[in-house]
């Protein structure tokens, strides 16, 4: 008999049956709770933390660090490895009950609406103030501009974006566009998902160039009126300036506000960045920073609204009076939802 054999009979045989029952052992007692850790997990999962009761609530962390300490004794014993496995990631998922999110993903999304974006819109009031302020400045000088100069047009609006149009347009090819259809809904459909995500680019770029002390923020604002004044000068000299706003207006609301609100989170970074305050440099980005990706996240949804419109209804209806009429509805809801919206509480994180 070799030497193996010798430690496989004198040695380890013995120590088997000891083993065995040591593990039989451990899981037994243990099990009882792992399952009661398990079951309240899976009620977290499903239904959140809130359906669990005050006792299960404050079992659940006493259960949870109980686990971890049987997970560590397990892998230091022969326990079975099915069981190590569930062990492990029952362990895991305590985990993230414990210390993950409080609350769900439609909870969060209401709270974040609700609340949190338009009080932070409202504790911004100037930024966005600024911000509006620049776009109509850029506005006005476009169709000033443009009004005196026509060949300015190409100087303000890139060829891609005109789309064939400029002063050379008659009035009938202009009035075209206006009133274009679609032939069918899954082209519409489509060219409202490019929309939104062209104009989404541009508000967070607005947002990002923040960091760079706020200027690149307002001038891409700044330049974002001018097209827009370029575009109303050239429908202007044909006559068509009421059809012109009709056109644009019902989406219109919507996508200027939200690209102001990505130039006023941008301007809001500057801030922090050039006049940091009483607070260091840093900590003052990271508490801007917060609210100015507030900010961004809420105009990259009314910027998906305003792509909707834009790509759908506008092509869907024609009639110049409902155009405006749809215009002031939007317009009423996004002031009565930035001054009235979240007053019942504070946002998250502020006194």
């Amino acid at each position: 008999m070799g030497a193996p054999e010798i430690l496989e009979t004198t040695v380890l045989a013995p120590l088997r049956p000891a083993v065995v029952l040591k593990s039989a052992a451990f899981r037994a007692e243990r099990e009882a709770s792992w399952r009661e850790l398990e079951a309240l997990v899976a009620t977290v999962e499903r239904r959140g933390v809130r359906a669990l009761s005050a006792a299960e609530l404050a079992r659940l962390p006493g259960l949870y660090r109980a686990a971890v300490s049987s997970l560590s004794v397990a892998r230091s014993i022969t326990l079975d490895r099915n069981v190590l496995d569930w062990l492990e990631s029952l362990c895991a998922r305590a985990y993230l009950a414990v210390y993950g999110t409080r609350r769900r993903l439609g909870e969060a999304l209401v709270e974040f609406f609700a609340r949190r974006f338009p009080t932070t819109v409202r504790a911004h009031a100037w930024h966005v103030a600024v911000s509006g302020l620049l776009l109509v400045l850029g506005a006005a000088t476009g169709f000033a501009l443009t009004l005196g100069d026509a060949e300015r047009f190409y100087a303000f609006v890139d060829p891609w974006i005109a789309q064939g149009r400029g002063p050379t347009s008659t009035t009938g090819a202009l009035r075209e566009v206006l009133y274009a259809k679609g032939d069918a809904a899954g082209w519409i459909t489509s060219f409202a998902m490019f929309l939104f995500s062209h104009n989404a680019r541009i508000g967070i770029l607005a947002f990002a160039v923040g960091f760079a002390g706020g200027v690149p923020s307002a001038l891409l604002v700044f330049s974002n009126g001018l097209v827009l004044g370029a575009f109303a000068a050239l429908y202007h000299g044909h006559g068509l300036s009421v059809e012109l706003w009709a056109w644009l207006l019902p989406h219109g609301v919507t996508e200027l506000l939200a690209v102001v609100l990505c130039g006023a989170g941008g301007l809001a970074l500057g801030q922090a960045l050039v006049f940091p305050g009483q607070d260091e440099r840093l900590r003052s980005l990271s508490t801007r920073g917060r609210d100015a990706a507030t900010l961004a996240l809420g105009a990259v949804a009314m910027l998906f609204v305003a792509g909707l419109v834009e790509g759908i209804f506008r092509q869907l209806v024609h009639a110049v009076p409902v155009r405006y009429a749809v215009a002031a509805a939007f317009a009423a809801v996004w002031a009565a939802y930035f001054t009235r919206a979240g007053r019942d509480r504070p946002a998250p994180g502020r006194p």
